[in-house]
């Protein structure tokens, strides 16, 4: 099983057909992506189901309904086991960024979350989940794929929003800071921390 996110209302890739309550059910093969959207964002629809039969299938068929955007991003710590977070759009967020090419999926995520945030000598110390989610550009909607790393640094010098990228704040927040930040934040971060 799958999620992937409208905003804050998942779209879930699932083999089991469920009777339907506050969701509505599509089969992947013919599903229309664009209603799909569309309903989610104008209905009080709580979720959509895309079922298929072969589980293995499920994502591969779902990601080529439209462009894939591949990003990379980190949950980094410091050494007070802070988390670092930025402020975009009003919402509180994780760094993250589009991959370059020729650019490994960890060297993206170690520079974007330098690029947007100023902090130095960060190091992977595993992968966490991937997220999915869809966006709309230049009119077009596209499918955020974005693999996340938890990081860590003993940095402790000044951070730099990357103002550029529309980043008003970065913080480093503790458990506390963190979970109230996670009140005005996006479904797939909730995941993550």
């Amino acid at each position: 099983m799958y999620t992937i996110y409208v905003g804050d209302k998942p779209i879930i890739l699932t083999t089991e057909i469920h009777k339907e309550t506050d969701f509505k059910t599509f089969l992947l093969n013919s599903v229309n992506i664009g209603k799909v959207i569309k309903t989610l964002n104008k209905t009080e629809l709580k979720a959509v189901h895309l079922v298929h039969k072969n589980p293995d299938k499920l994502l591969k068929k779902f990601l080529k309904l439209l462009p894939n955007v591949v990003a990379g991003g980190g949950k980094a710590y410091n050494a007070k086991n802070e988390i670092l977070f930025i402020y975009r759009n009003e919402k509180w967020d994780l760094p993250k960024g589009k991959a370059e090419r020729k650019e490994s999926i960890e060297e993206t995520a170690i520079r974007e979350v330098e690029e947007e945030t100023g902090v130095k000598g960060l190091e992977i110390v595993k992968p966490l989940p991937t997220t999915y989610h869809i966006f709309k550009r230049n009119g077009k909607h596209r499918i955020k794929v974005t693999y996340w790393f938890e990081m860590k640094t003993n940095f402790e010098g000044k951070l730099f929003p990357q103002i550029k990228e529309g980043i008003t704040k970065v913080e480093w927040l503790d458990e506390k800071a963190s979970k109230k930040a996670l009140e005005n934040s996006y479904a797939n971060i909730k995941i993550l921390v």
